[in-house]
């Protein structure tokens, strides 16, 4: 038996939940401090954190973070954007705020949207972009409704927009030339990339090699123990090569193969160090009302194998199929997930709505619901403290 093929250590699928939490930092109240820096050091250790438009509660970059900061404000987050500057907007599996330490990652990706824009992008008119290009360059930041000028046409897919300036933005942006300067909800003002952080020269782009080597030391920082899907999220292509990248660590006995019980043959591994904490006591019953896009949940099938809890995002099902809610939340207390819980925030009346309360795998009324109701009105007042 060579050194990449070792026996692996078997763990139980609860040793496996307690590094996956620990390395999300949902096993501690405040694990990245307060103020606006532990927003920025929270999206570095993450890597990324989601944004999404639905706001039937707080949107999900908010959400995420104030599950992992108690006294977090959006402010934080708009201050590392646009102030500090120490986070960015780009697409990892989809929309992102990515610590701006990464940037040269991502060059690659914008330098291949500027050579094969693809269907979304191909309607786009060279006219169009230089037009939003000039007006950036001439006249500084803007946003969409900034430009009032459009000749308005026809939408050719169901989130497009009739105003051919913002579909240019948008290609701007996945290109490089721009990035997203400021965001007011999901109203975003943009710059030239340049301008904005004040670069006399731009990054150096990452290789290959290191872009998959950052790929890998990101997953193992977020998730504590790795497997190919859980690494390669939305981006099977580079499955192979991080393969030969997790044998070559497993040789230099920089991981170490894990066999999580019912994992079947799916394959995981962890640093050495984190099978350090596999002997540590539970953690303590934290309580977590976790976003449908949280980095814990947002991989299905990890989380079914890792928590026995198969989460079900059912906004775009029909109401009569639906089994947990419109917009239901998974609760974390400790290390289980126990209910699913259908929120709605009321602005208006200035209350939270619990549309839709379901226990799930191990969660009791008589054992749970206090725990969780304290953390829904420590919830309600983030919601409405706007």
């Amino acid at each position: 038996m060579t050194s990449a093929t070792r026996k692996p250590v078997a763990i139980t699928k609860t040793q496996a939940r307690r590094l996956w939490l620990r390395a999300q930092r949902l096993d501690v109240p405040e694990p990245f401090g307060s103020g606006p820096q532990a927003a920025t050091a929270a999206v570095e250790h993450l890597g990324y954190v989601q944004i999404d438009t639905i706001n039937v509660i707080e949107r999900c970059h908010h959400h995420i973070l104030w599950n992992r900061i108690p006294a977090y404000q959006r402010e934080h987050l708009r201050q590392a954007q646009s102030v500090d500057k120490s986070v960015f907007e780009y697409w990892t599996h989809a929309l992102s705020y990515v610590p701006t330490r990464d940037l040269r990652f991502f060059i690659n990706d914008m330098k291949r949207h500027r050579q094969s824009p693809g269907t979304w992008f191909g309607s786009v008119k060279p006219e169009d972009l230089r037009k939003v290009l000039t007006l950036i360059r001439k006249d500084g930041p803007l946003s969409i409704r900034d430009i009032d000028d459009d000749v308005l046409v026809e939408k050719d897919h169901a989130w497009a927009s009739r105003k051919p300036s913002k579909r240019a933005l948008q290609l701007a942006f996945f290109t490089g030339a721009l990035t997203v300067s400021e965001r007011a909800g999901m109203l975003k003002t943009y710059d030239l990339m340049e301008r904005h952080f004040a670069w006399e020269a731009r990054p150096r782009p990452a290789s290959e090699t290191q872009t998959l080597n950052y790929l890998l030391d990101r997953a193992l920082r977020a998730q504590g123990l790795v497997s190919l899907d859980s690494i390669c999220h939305l981006d099977a292509k580079r499955k192979a090569p991080i393969r030969q990248l997790i044998e070559g660590r497993v040789r230099r006995r920089e991981l170490v193969p894990l066999a999580v019980d019912g994992a079947g043959k799916v394959e995981h591994w962890a640093p050495p160090e984190a099978l350090d904490a596999l002997a540590e006591a539970a953690p303590p019953a934290v309580v977590h009302v976790l976003s449908p896009f949280d980095p814990l949940i947002i991989q299905r099938k990890r989380l079914h194998l890792l928590f026995d809890y198969e989460h079900r995002f059912e906004a775009y099902i029909p109401k009569e199929k639906r089994v947990f809610g419109y917009f239901a939340l998974p609760v974390l207390v400790g290390d289980e997930i126990v209910a699913a819980v259908d929120l709605k925030a009321d602005r208006e009346g200035r209350k939270l709505l619990v549309q839709q309360w379901t226990w799930v795998g191990h969660g009791s009324a008589r054992t749970h619901k206090k725990l969780i109701e304290q953390e829904l009105h420590r919830f309600e007042a983030f919601q409405l403290d706007t």
